[in-house]
């Protein structure tokens, strides 16, 4: 907790600002019992009525003042609260931007965006109230306490005999419900989790009749949810009762006894009414205290949680400055070998080939054999164990990855797109390219037919995840995403299973011309999109298994022929 209050470093003078005024709020209520107790004995019992109105105007004066104080600070407060919660999300956001695929898949999405949301608004929360209360339940305890014994000190034996049964009880209420509120955020965390697959399996689920189980399984973690918050609420419901009844026999006792010294003449109306407020003060301050205590166990969890995601070092960090344009277009593996983390066997092991301009390079491989990998390496989307990758002859490990993402133009396997119209979807490929531009780069992906036949056409807006779209055209907007960026290299991850054979073919031909300066990297499961590839790379079991052309593999490789004759007839083989 300390660590993420930290934070409030830039709003050093704001929270300073609190401080101050939360002080010259409380010493403003401690001051009113006594200007009270002056009225009373001083003014209402003799009957003078010019001091009433002078004392009266001093209380209105100070009571002002208080709550000037007060709402000033309770606008400093939030707006220092608010902040931290800003700073805080922007730095958990950026650093997770910075983490590679293992740390995603270490801590996952759901409970990264729970800790990124709920969390962070549980420690906003918390500060909001610590800012308001560290400085004026002390304050508020120990001026009361002071005041009290001012005003009659045999009275105040009441107020020592009945504060440790209220400490007492709210300590026994907090030690059985803090360790709950882990539990709590845990559970929250399982409920979103099962929220967010429901939701985004929304296709699957309704395709297998699953919709009545996966209610039971939301309804399993609401009631775990429900079932642990009502346990907490039901501690903590104790807190209130305990604590009035303990603050009225308090008054009570002091009415009593108050009464008995009064009537011996050895203390005054005023005084009582005084040491009255003055004991409600300091209850009042243990409840605020008590509420303070109940909300930062809960908040210390929240900033563990954020705290551990801060404290994960990403597996790759830039370890260079060089720029990756020594030789433009190039590719080059050489002996790479990679292995996912807990993985028994490597993913890929020892692959080495060389990419040139010009040239179309096709890999095809069984599932599971290493072709997406194989692109993600070259994307630093993870770092391989050992071998080299070189990218327009520069070592990958010795640029920025920024640099080397810069100089690739990517087609992921499953099409991303955003919330936005078609056209700042293409743009995203390169932010400052013109109209022309987006229109080229929807032609040669063979997007303009359907882009233009939208109401809008390419001010035409995107559903999430533009499931507005069929796969295809899902997939030949990512391509046109990745053309208007003009690479150096191009990546196509299976980019296009979801077309038809004849837009696959036109497809090809117009990337042909377009990339003719540039190299290109196709990954496929049909032969017959890598058919005219300059060389084809056979993976099998993350090995290279033959590489050639169609024509040469065909002769001399089985895996590559057994892929082919699965697909295509003799005669086409042929």
């Amino acid at each position: 907790m300390i660590k993420i209050l930290k934070n409030l470093a830039p709003y050093k003078w704001m929270v300073a600002g609190v401080f101050g005024l939360i002080f010259i709020q409380s010493m403003s209520d401690l001051f009113l019992p006594t200007l009270m107790s002056d009225i009373i004995d001083k003014g209402v019992v003799p009957g003078k009525l010019s001091y009433i109105w002078e004392v009266g105007g001093w209380m209105l004066l100070f009571s002002a003042v208080g709550a000037l104080a007060s709402v000033t600070a309770s606008y400093f407060s939030s707006k220092a609260a608010i902040g931290l919660g800003r700073d805080i999300r922007l730095k958990v956001f950026e650093h997770v931007e910075r983490f590679s695929l293992h740390e995603f898949d270490q801590v996952g999405t759901a409970s990264l965006i729970t800790r990124t949301t709920n969390d962070i608004t549980q420690v906003q929360q918390v500060v909001i109230m610590m800012l308001r209360m560290v400085i004026s339940a002390p304050i508020m305890l120990v001026g009361g306490i002071i005041m009290a014994v001012s005003k009659d000190a045999k009275l105040s034996l009441v107020i020592v005999v009945t504060l440790p049964v209220l400490v007492a009880s709210i300590l026994l209420i907090l030690y059985k419900a803090v360790p709950l509120f882990k539990t709590v955020q845990n559970r929250l965390d399982r409920l979103n989790l099962v929220l967010r697959e429901n939701l985004t399996g929304i296709r699957v689920i309704r395709a297998f009749n699953r919709e009545s189980e996966e209610k039971k399984r939301l309804q399993h973690a609401n009631k775990d949810l429900r079932d642990v918050s009502i346990r907490v609420n039901r501690i903590m419901a104790f807190m209130m009762p305990v604590m009035m009844l303990v603050m009225n026999l308090t008054i009570v006792g002091i009415i009593w006894f108050g009464g008995m010294r009064i009537d011996n003449g050895t203390m005054q109306i005023g005084d009582l009414m005084a040491f009255t407020q003055y004991a409600m003060q300091i209850m009042f301050a243990l409840v605020m205290s008590s509420m303070m205590f109940v909300m930062v166990p809960r908040a210390a969890v929240s900033a563990a949680r954020i705290n551990e995601v801060l404290n994960i070092q990403p597996a790759m960090e830039d370890k260079g400055t060089e720029r990756a344009d020594a030789e433009p277009g190039t590719l080059e593996f050489d002996q790479v070998t990679f292995s996912y983390p807990g993985a028994e066997e490597p993913a890929l092991s020892s692959i080495s080939f060389k990419a040139q301009p010009g040239e179309i390079t096709a890999i095809i491989g069984g599932t599971g054999s290493g072709k997406s990998t194989l692109l993600q390496l070259i994307l630093r989307f993870y770092e391989c164990l050992e071998g080299t990758i070189r990218l327009n002859g520069v070592n990958v490990d010795h640029a920025k990855q920024d640099e080397i993402r810069s100089k690739i133009g990517f087609v992921p396997q499953k099409a991303v797109l955003f919330t936005g119209t078609i056209a700042e979807n293409i743009r995203y490929g390169k932010p400052d390219a013109s109209d022309a531009e987006i229109r080229h780069a929807a032609e040669i992906a063979q997007a303009e037919d359907f882009i233009l036949k939208m109401k809008d056409g390419f001010e035409s807006r995107l559903e999430q995840g533009g499931s507005n779209l069929s796969g295809g055209q899902k997939q030949r907007l990512s391509i046109a995403r990745a053309l208007i960026r003009k690479p150096d290299i191009y990546l196509f991850d299976d980019s296009f299973s979801a077309l038809d054979f004849k837009t696959d073919a036109r497809l090809r031909a117009a990337l042909k011309e377009e990339t003719r300066n540039a190299t290109v990297l196709i990954v496929a499961q049909r032969v017959s999109t890598v058919m005219d590839a300059d060389r084809i790379i056979v993976l099998e079991k993350g090995k290279i298994a033959g590489m050639g052309t169609h024509e040469e593999l065909l002769e001399t490789n089985e895996v590559y022929r057994e892929i082919a004759l699965s697909q295509l007839t003799e005669e086409e083989i042929a």
